[in-house]
């Protein structure tokens, strides 16, 4: 399955599926949680990783939901659409956004 061929929430929900296999402690110590607090736990553990990792969230759910290869250059091409849409000058927004490229 490419990149394109999930939505971004499908790409998110397969994410913190594969990121809670990662991080067997977050299951153990939220276990006693009802589901929707589980939730959301899974969610604040996913988004304070990304950070950890210098990442924002959804490059976080891109790298749980590619192949190394394919991570860069989606991640890239994802940050290129953001630019546009900003209507930011691509050098700007990698030195905004601290990308070297």
């Amino acid at each position: 399955m490419t990149v394109k061929e999930l939505t971004q929430e499908a790409r998110h929900e397969e994410a913190l599926k594969k990121y809670v296999l990662d991080a067997p402690q977050l299951l153990e110590e939220i276990k006693d949680l009802p589901a929707d607090d589980q939730k959301d736990q899974i969610q604040w553990a996913f988004e304070d990783e990304a950070e950890a990792q210098g990442l924002q969230p959804w490059e976080l759910t891109l790298k749980y939901t590619t192949t190394p290869e394919e991570f860069e250059a989606a991640r890239l091409a994802l940050h290129k659409e953001a630019a546009e849409v900003l209507g930011v000058e691509w050098e700007e927004y990698c030195e905004m956004n601290n990308l070297v490229v």
